[in-house]
């Protein structure tokens, strides 16, 4: 059975998005991310499939599996991953050349447990701030990976949830990278 890891670029001040409900602090970095990048390749090996919802899959959609992504080392892998988009209104979801996505139009709750027995190895959400943070509530989220960049932004969208308990998280794993980025992994522990 897989387990569903929660990975997010955040900013120094904690927000994944701001108050428009998009992320462009990745833009404004000076720079390359060459060793992060070899980092995130190694990663992607242990993960099967990703999951994300309709705003975010449009996102990915219009560049990973587009001539744009071409000489990013992590486009091969993101692109031969399994996707599945949870949206109630798109009736599919193509990826380029790939094969197309999954769309999960029924319950999200159901979708996930059902993705998770399916699989082998890891999957991963990335974005997708509202579909996360139902997935928290749930108790569907196995880990987190926080990705911190070196900028503030004063204002925005978190990726938990309100009232989510921060003593679920446990702290793992902790890597810092060009850029300054730090990658912060944890362990979420179930209640009960």
């Amino acid at each position: 059975m897989g387990q569903l890891i929660v990975q997010d670029f955040v900013t120094a001040d904690g927000y994944a998005a701001d108050t428009n409900n998009e992320f462009k602090a990745y833009e404004l970095l000076d720079g390359g991310t060459a060793e992060f990048d070899r980092a995130q390749l190694e990663w992607l090996g242990s993960v099967e499939a990703m999951v994300l919802a309709a705003n975010t899959y449009r996102y990915f959609a219009e560049y990973w599996p587009t001539d744009a992504s071409e000489g990013e080392i992590i486009a091969p892998a993101l692109n031969g991953l399994r996707r599945h988009v949870f949206s109630r209104h798109l009736k599919e979801a193509p990826w380029g050349d790939f094969p197309p996505s999954t769309v999960e139009s029924g319950d999200a709750i159901e979708g996930i447990r059902r993705i998770k027995r399916e699989s082998a190895k890891d999957i991963v959400l990335w974005g997708s701030l509202s579909l996360g943070q139902t997935f928290f509530a749930a108790g569907e989220v196995d880990a987190v990976r926080l990705v911190v960049m070196p900028l503030g932004q004063g204002s925005g969208r978190g990726v938990f949830p309100a009232g989510h308990d921060p003593a679920l998280l446990k702290l793992v794993d902790l890597n810092i990278y060009d850029q300054g980025l730090v990658e912060l992994s944890y362990t979420v522990r179930q209640r009960g």
